[in-house]
């Protein structure tokens, strides 16, 4: 992978300061951890990609799709000017994205953009 095509990850801050997909991140054990972590650095290195490891959602929202174990694990995120902007994550429970959670993260991208939580 080129170091060069590498577009920084950054996590979504809110007002209060806390960064939501970091605090959930240390929310899985080591493995888990890992792995979600191993798929956004691949997508950093190999954006734009798509299926099976990145899916566009709405709009600007796309999410990294990782297998933890046997659950499904998705960060959503945007890119805005060169930066990947990591926005919500979860443990997917059911087959189609939750419409409240790609609202939670395009309300997120809205607070970025307008410079609330950067």
């Amino acid at each position: 992978m080129s170091s060069s095509r590498k577009i920084p990850a950054i996590f979504y801050r809110n007002e209060s300061g806390s960064e939501p997909v970091r605090e959930w991140l240390k929310t899985l054990d080591k493995a888990d951890r890992q792995t979600v972590g191993e798929d956004i650095a691949y997508v950093q290195y190999k954006w734009p990609i798509g299926k099976p490891r990145v899916d566009h959602l709405r709009g600007p929202i796309w999410e990294v799709r990782s297998k933890i174990g046997n659950r499904i694990a998705r960060v959503l995120f945007a890119v805005e000017e060169s930066e990947m902007i990591l926005l919500h994550a979860f443990v997917k429970k059911t087959q189609q994205t939750n419409p409240a959670d790609i609202e939670l993260a395009t309300k997120r991208l809205k607070e970025w953009i307008n410079g609330q939580s950067n």
